[in-house]
């Protein structure tokens, strides 16, 4: 039988909403930074692209129908950089700064005095000082498939290999260093930008700032001040250069390569936020205590009456919610049905999530 009468919502008092937010931990090692399914340069789990703009780290090989994409990694340095006046020596500089001018401009936008795109600060000021410019950086662009909504404030860190190649092409972890965001919190810590919120890396050391973190947007940026005393950043070949010669006579991918294997750990939260209207509904003592179900009736005699001097009784089930037109919107099932008579009153609460 169709339903006949309903139960007004009074929107003052019967629907609230409320927020909520889960954090789930996502541990990525440098084994799987560094390629877990391939010996280096050719890593199964690394893709490398035509464009040579950045690369791309998965879970699995990439080639694999159950490959998670982690994410994209590249690198970049401003045009006032002293990096870009090595022209005669450099490898895709062009490239490489307008890398940088992408990420600044996504993320932090530009100057209201000059209209310039601005420039990466290691503070949370934005006021553009001579020492605390990041002029080149790493660039760690995460996957939303790990983010969610964004990275949960205060959980992010990256372990640093900060040591010399051994003569055997040994890990550079003998020593290394952690970059994390601990002072950072929803109170406190952050500066809102373009790109969201972001918060500083510090170092574990000196405690000295060394990179950035978008929460919302999923990116770090770290600076190149980390190993800027590690006189040979890179082994390839028999070769070895500092990070300033990676970055201006290597290309984008040998320079993303040569940072993946000095990734020890990264680890962060992540944030899922949901939200929810909630509504009561509110069944009075003197209503729906009779069914619309045909089987509520044997010969026209109600089936839970012994006498028919017996109270009536029925047990709800499901609660629909309806627009202004009666048009059924939504449908709430009970985990059990509930007893309900003429002596009691009772208050459902129903949490539609999106």
């Amino acid at each position: 039988m169709a339903v006949t009468n309903f139960e007004m919502l009074d929107t003052t008092k019967d629907v609230t909403t409320t927020r909520t937010l889960l954090h789930e931990s996502i541990p990525l090692t440098g084994t799987i930074v560094s390629g877990t399914y391939g010996t280096f340069p050719d890593e199964g789990n690394i893709k490398n692209y035509t464009h040579g703009q950045f690369q791309s780290v998965y879970d699995y090989p990439y080639l694999s129908s159950s490959a998670n994409h982690i994410f994209d990694i590249t690198i970049g340095y401003d045009e006032s950089s002293a990096l870009s006046e090595s022209t005669a020596l450099s490898t895709q500089q062009s490239k490489k700064i307008n890398m940088y001018n992408q990420f600044s401009q996504v993320l932090l936008g530009y100057t209201g005095s000059t209209n310039q795109v601005r420039k990466f600060e290691l503070d949370l000021d934005l006021d553009e000082s001579a020492n605390t410019i990041m002029k080149e950086a790493v660039f760690l662009n995460f996957s939303r498939l790990i983010t969610k909504d964004q990275i949960k404030k205060g959980s992010f860190s990256v372990t640093l290999g900060t040591a010399s190649w051994n003569a055997d092409g040994a890990a550079p972890f003998e020593l290394k260093k952690t970059l994390s965001d601990a002072s950072a919190s929803d109170t406190g810590g952050t500066t809102n930008t373009l790109g969201g919120d972001y918060g500083l890396l510090y170092d574990d050391q000196s405690n000295k700032v060394r990179g950035l973190v978008f929460y919302q947007a999923g990116i770090a940026v770290l600076s190149t001040s980390s190993w800027a005393s590690i006189p040979d950043f890179l082994s390839e070949s028999n070769e070895k250069y500092t990070i300033e010669q990676t970055f201006v006579s290597q290309s984008l991918t040998s320079s993303c390569d040569a940072f993946r294997h000095r990734v020890q750990n990264i680890s962060f939260n992540n944030t899922t936020e949901i939200n929810s209207t909630i509504y009561f509904c509110r069944v009075p003592h003197n209503k729906y205590n009779h069914s619309t179900n045909p089987t509520y009736l044997s010969a026209s005699t109600i089936r839970v009456k012994s006498v028919n001097t017996d109270t009536p009784v029925a047990y709800l089930t499901t609660i629909g919610l309806y627009s202004s037109n009666n048009e059924l919107l939504a449908v709430a099932k009970l985990s059990e049905p509930l007893k309900k008579d003429p002596t009691n009153e009772l208050t459902l609460r129903v949490r539609l999530d999106y």
